[in-house]
């Protein structure tokens, strides 16, 4: 069994996350523990907790660390757009690649919970990072818009593609013909950006 001075904190925190987004790779959140995350990594779980504050806390690192990298590769992508509508249609299909490629990972992002304690600062940044991409293209393809039906409209596709998705990972769309997520994801936004664009 590894001691806390065996690795620096930094070390410890990424030997921690690391050890975390490898078994969510093959395994959902719900067959984890801290127990198990320390002992993967040879450490006391008091430990984890000395560095992290709680298991909970710990998984949210795992939760930012998706967001991150979720958030780099749309930013990525959205830099070669030539216009708002590409840029949304970009993103929305990164966010079902992603929940197809990385099943669990993305699962914990939107089944952990802080059992009602307040967000962290450094994560609800990083949540209003990403909604602020939509809002952002939103207000571009219609830019008489006030910043509250921007708003409301960000958070109708997000909940449109989200939907979307999770029937689509979960292969739960219930059709006798073969539904494709891509196809409807699109149908999605063509509906609602053509009224969005007209008021």
């Amino acid at each position: 069994m590894a001691r806390r001075n065996d690795h620096s904190r930094d070390e410890l925190v990424e030997m921690t996350l690391s050890a975390v987004e490898q078994f969510l790779s093959e395994k959902p959140h719900q067959e984890l523990s801290l127990r198990k995350v320390a002992a993967m990594i040879g450490y006391v779980p008091s430990t984890l907790i000395n560095v992290f504050g709680s298991y909970n806390l710990l998984l949210l690192h795992v939760v930012a660390r998706t967001l991150d990298d979720m958030g780099e590769t749309a930013r990525v992508e959205i830099e070669k757009c030539t216009n708002p509508e590409e840029g949304l249609s970009i993103l929305a299909q990164l966010y079902l690649d992603y929940a197809r490629k990385n099943p669990h990972r993305w699962q914990l992002v939107f089944q952990h919970s802080m059992n009602g304690k307040e967000l962290p600062k450094w994560h609800s940044e990083r949540i209003d990072r990403m909604t602020g991409l939509i809002e952002k293209m939103l207000g571009q393809l219609s830019p008489n818009r006030d910043e509250k039906a921007v708003i409301e409209a960000s958070r109708v596709l997000w909940a449109g593609v989200h939907g979307i998705t999770l029937l689509s990972v979960d292969d739960k769309l219930f059709t006798d013909t073969p539904v494709d997520g891509d196809a409807l994801i699109q149908n999605l936004l063509d509906g609602y950006l053509a009224t969005w664009r007209c008021n």
